[in-house]
């Protein structure tokens, strides 16, 4: 056997691991002090937020620039994948970019100087420009964002320059006439660095969380609504004996608070103190009105059954839902202002910015009880459904009517003035599509043979339902039967009693209006206006 040699390393190679190691740490390390840095622009814009009062901080307004400007399908997409964990998701998106871009800016820095603090100034200017641009702003929201990136950029300019120090002490040159530091000044620098690093760290945490305590806003605001007590409604909705049929599956005929659908564009929930909350009635009006909460209130409650439902629901969705309101008829605020002729349209406005427009017949038709609720299910409205005050107008999509976080009325014309989501591709008026829904069984969860209960809701809210009526593998069409309606703008339960056979069968359901109307198989998208079609169900029956 030829026994085994080993080249002894040269001094150019042993260089070289250390080069190619020494970079590598240092450009973890880079990363590290980019994301510190970015702390800082986070918990200084907080910290300043609090102190002149700005509502958004830079990843908030970067979220809401991005609802804003994010096409219409995608949008859609967001609300059908996700549902109301939207805007979760999507502010952890914007918090994972911006972590990414933080770390970047600091590789950058160190090996592209001063490409990184440009990278880190340049976030921080797109954050600027978020805030700048959203609805409501207030005129020192600039100061924030634009002190905290200039923070966050000299922080990354220091840190780096340190690491800088260190990473070069380690890595010497042959035969260089001006020989890095010793190892005692790379132990100095390295020590320095890491000092200087933890030390920013837990001062951005410690300001972070200053900020937040000294913001207790929400929850004040929390404990005002809990603390809220609302006189009893003058007049009280009756449910009538048979309206619930009591199911296993299928939905309440009172939806609850907490299962409530929730779709707005907020990304965090305003915090409205009722004692600083005021409307506003003005625009084309004979004369401009401001009422406070106490005002509002003292006008007198009543309660109202009304089922709401989302544009952006799908045929068979679960964007709908049915609740008690306790609220004031808007056509009575509307009267103390006296629209003028010509008007046709209210806009509607949000404490955030947030735009809808109502036709001004559906808020003045003695008929219809278009009102603003203050209470939901015999309790002041939770924050996330507009606490203390929002619309609800019956037979009409939500992005039209019922908006949350109420403070002003604007009497105008659709030719004038246009809301949030028409200029995005959605209809300026938007009357609800009646549809049907079946809640039980499931996909995926079969059932055995025998008597299935087939179950679910439907709702033509202002007209009624007349009847629902199942089919069965395309056979002929059952009428199920109905619980028994609160109004004509509450949805209605529908049961139909199935002699289910082993194998899998398709169950479609649709539904009839009290005006004779038939729901419409024709399938049409949500936008502009609304989706159409009728759901077709696979259900897997298995042996007894």
């Amino acid at each position: 056997m030829t026994p085994q040699t080993h080249r002894p390393r040269t001094g150019s190679e042993t260089r070289s691991r250390s080069d190619r190691t020494s970079t590598r740490r240092g450009m973890l390390w880079a990363a590290v002090a980019g994301l510190v840095s970015a702390g800082v622009l986070l918990a200084v814009a907080e910290a300043l937020a609090v102190l002149i009062g700005a509502a958004s901080t830079p990843v908030i307004a970067v979220g809401g620039f991005i609802v804003d400007v994010v096409p219409r399908p995608l949008k859609e997409f967001a609300i059908s994948t996700f549902g109301t964990a939207d805007k979760p998701v999507l502010l952890a998106s914007v918090a994972v970019a911006a972590a990414v871009g933080a770390a970047l800016a600091g590789i950058l820095q160190l090996r592209r100087p001063p490409w990184g603090v440009v990278l880190l100034g340049a976030g921080g200017a797109a954050a600027l420009a978020a805030v700048l641009t959203r609805a409501g702003t207030e005129p020192a929201a600039f100061v924030p964002p634009l002190v905290a990136t200039i923070a966050a950029c000299l922080v990354l300019w220091m840190l780096v320059a340190r690491l800088r120090r260190w990473v070069t002490a380690t890595m010497p040159e042959a035969g260089s006439a001006d020989a890095p530091a010793p190892d005692r000044d790379a132990a100095l620098d390295r020590r320095t660095f890491f000092v200087m690093t933890a030390v920013t760290a837990l001062a951005a945490g410690a300001v972070a969380a200053g900020a937040r305590i000294a913001d207790g806003t929400r929850a004040s605001i929390a404990a005002i609504r809990r603390a809220l007590s609302l006189p009893a409604p003058a007049s009280t909705v009756t449910i009538p004996e048979g309206a619930d049929l009591d199911i296993p599956g299928l939905s309440p005929v009172i939806t609850p608070n907490d299962e409530f659908y929730r779709v707005d564009t907020a990304l965090t929930v305003p915090e409205v103190d009722p004692a600083d909350w005021t409307l506003v009635i003005d625009g084309m009006v004979d004369e401009r009105i401001e009422l406070t909460f106490d005002e509002l209130i003292d006008r007198g409650l009543d309660e109202y059954a009304i089922t709401l439902t989302c544009v952006s629901n799908e045929v068979g969705g679960d964007l709908v839902g049915n609740a008690l309101w306790w609220g004031v008829p808007v056509r009575d605020l509307l009267a103390l202002a006296g629209p003028q002729a010509g008007a046709d349209m209210v806009l509607s406005r949000s404490v955030d910015g947030y735009t809808a427009s109502t036709p001004l017949e559906a808020l003045t038709d003695d008929g219809l009880d278009a009102i603003l609720a203050v209470a939901m299910n015999g309790e002041p409205l939770p924050l996330e459904h507009g606490f203390p005050v929002r619309m609800v107008v019956p037979g009409l999509y939500g992005y039209v009517s019922a908006t949350k976080w109420l403070t002003q009325l604007t009497v105008t014309t659709f030719d004038a003035d246009e809301a949030y989501w028409t200029p995005r591709g959605y209809a300026a008026r938007a009357p609800i599509k009646f549809s049907s829904r079946m809640d039980t069984p499931t996909p995926g969860s079969p059932v055995e043979a025998g008597t299935v209960a087939l179950a679910g809701v439907a709702w033509a809210q202002t007209v009624g339902i007349d009847r629902v009526e199942v089919s069965i593998d395309d056979g002929a069409w059952q009428t199920a039967t109905l619980s028994t309606p609160i109004n004509v703008d509450t949805w209605v339960q529908w049961m139909l009693e199935w002699e289910a056979e082993p194998g899998s069968h398709y169950i479609t359901v649709r539904a009839v209006t009290r005006d004779g109307e038939v729901q419409t198989a024709e399938r049409a998208p949500i936008a502009p206006d609304g989706s159409t079609g009728l759901q077709r169900t696979l259900i897997t029956v298995t042996a007894a």
